[in-house]
């Protein structure tokens, strides 16, 4: 995620862009086709249409949506079922539960957590900044500046503290806290260690009470600083035209 750029979704290039991922996996199916961010020019019926001939002529098999919103999930699905939306969530960033959860569980719809770990924040604590690379979009982000940093140093110490008490390390406990929310959720940490993902499986491993539960959502919702920037692509500030609009001016 970082600063927003348009989003190409007429049906051409859905189409395009299908086979040149095809031709570059050598396969014949894609097995979950995403579509990334919202699309503010084109109706997301127009780009489902498109998929959905994709599905039909077997060169993918489901679909997805990325930072959707409410609405746009809802008239997605009308047209061809969604099997998951990816959006963040983790224990300090948590906005999803209120609308997007619910929506996604009224439909039958998978939930792909990303950034599981808090942008890392769970795995490396405040000296994460230090390794930020001149390019790294998480230099940007208002919870990863110095006045706000210093204020989440105390939610990561104790956070801390309970995985020292159930046995496991924070980043096991992160993600055990996604797994309790229900078996529909799948989380995604990214790693490019095989230690790391040993720890990460490992997480599967951690019991949480309710009472567990309660108390890492209470630490983490102390959270000092929005998760993203205001110029970033979030389903909460984009969303696609309405149909009828589209129909108008096409």
């Amino acid at each position: 995620m970082g600063r927003w750029t348009y989003v190409e979704t007429l049906p051409a290039y859905v189409r395009v862009a299908c086979e040149a991922s095809l031709k570059r996996l050598d396969a014949d199916c894609i097995d979950l086709y995403y579509q990334h961010r919202a699309d503010t020019r084109v109706p997301i019926e127009v780009t489902m249409g498109e998929v959905k001939k994709l599905v039909e002529e077997g060169k993918v098999k489901y679909i997805g949506l990325s930072e959707a919103s409410p609405s746009t999930i809802r008239r997605a699905h009308a047209v061809h079922p969604v099997t998951a939306v990816q959006l963040e969530w983790s224990m300090w960033s948590r906005d999803v539960e209120a609308e997007i959860i619910p929506t996604c569980r009224e439909l039958g719809i998978g939930i792909v957590a990303y950034s599981p770990l808090g942008q890392g924040f769970f795995s490396s604590g405040a000296k994460l900044v230090e390794a930020f690379s001149e390019g790294d979009h998480r230099k940007n982000l208002p919870r990863f500046q110095p006045d706000n940093l210093e204020h989440n140093k105390s939610v990561f110490e104790r956070v801390n503290g309970m995985a020292n008490r159930k046995g496991c390390t924070l980043s096991q406990l992160a993600l055990a806290w996604l797994h309790h929310q229900g078996n529909d959720v799948c989380p995604i940490p990214g790693t490019t260690k095989f230690a790391n993902l040993n720890e990460n499986i490992g997480a599967l491993s951690v019991k949480l009470t309710e009472e567990d539960m309660t108390e890492l959502e209470a630490i983490a919702s102390a959270v000092k600083g929005d998760r993203a920037t205001s110029d970033m692509a979030t389903w909460k500030t984009l969303d696609t035209p309405l149909l009828s609009t589209w129909k108008a001016t096409a």
